[in-house]
Formats: structure tokens, sequence, C-alpha cells
């Protein structure tokens, strides 16, 4: 199977690249920013995201569109500080290009001001890896 790993984050205190690190180390797979376009078709995409405003980021949204011809399936992996999952948001973006969304998910809090402090913890980036080996085969 074919993976690939594609992240966006707006934020400066990282935790949404270091989820994207901590699958990147798990599947032995380089993780690249929205930025990157798939070179190949990916069976399994992990997409990696954060909630900005209630929603997804529109980078996020004109990745997606570039490269639909190029994804299989998307996984949602994300970090929240409101506790909220970007699934939703996700897979009405992809539904609209025709794109399958896995139902399975992998969402951690984060940290934002004084919510959540110190979290994503390595557990919880532990925890993602593990999540990402089990979808990855």
């Amino acid at each position: 199977m074919k993976i690939a790993i594609r992240y966006f984050t707006k934020s400066k205190k990282g935790n949404t690249a270091k989820l994207a690190g901590a699958v990147s180390a798990a599947l032995g797979t380089e993780a690249l920013d929205v930025s990157h376009d798939l070179a190949e078709k990916a069976d399994r995409l992990f997409l990696i995201n954060a909630m900005y405003a209630a929603d997804i980021d529109k980078e996020v949204v004109r990745f997606l569109e570039r490269n639909k011809d190029m994804i299989g399936e998307i996984v949602n992996m994300n970090t929240s500080a409101s506790g909220a999952s970007t699934l939703k948001a996700v897979k009405k973006a992809a539904d609209a290009l025709g794109i399958a969304v896995n139902e399975k998910e992998f969402h951690c809090a984060a940290s934002w001001i004084f919510i959540n402090k110190g979290l994503p913890s390595e557990d919880d980036f532990k925890r993602a890896g593990n999540f990402a080996v089990g979808l990855a085969g």
C-alpha cells in the first residue's frame, strides 16, 4: 500500500508539525506540508491538520482540490485546543471532490494560550504513531 503524509499548521507552537513528525517516524515516510503536491497516487493519505475558526484552513481544501485524483483515501488526524475534531470538515471537503475518508481518526488536545498546557504530550505522539501504523497496512 502506498502511503503519504501531509500536514498544515499556522501555529508557531508546532503541535501539528510535531504530530506529523511522530507519524512520519512511525511509518518511515516523509511528512510534508500541504504546499507539496503528491508526486504519485497514494492509496492512503494521512492528513494532519488543526481546527481554525471552527473549520479546516482553506490551504487544506486547496491541497485536496489539486490532488483529488491522486488520493485513494484520507485518514484524518488533528489537534485542537477546543476539543473539536476536524473530521466532519475534512469529510465535507473530500465528499465534494469524490475522495473517500476513513471513518477512523486520531484526535488529541493541544495547548493554546492557557488552555491544555503541555499538550499534546509525548504519550499523545506515541499514540498517534501507533494509530498510523495500525492503518498503514
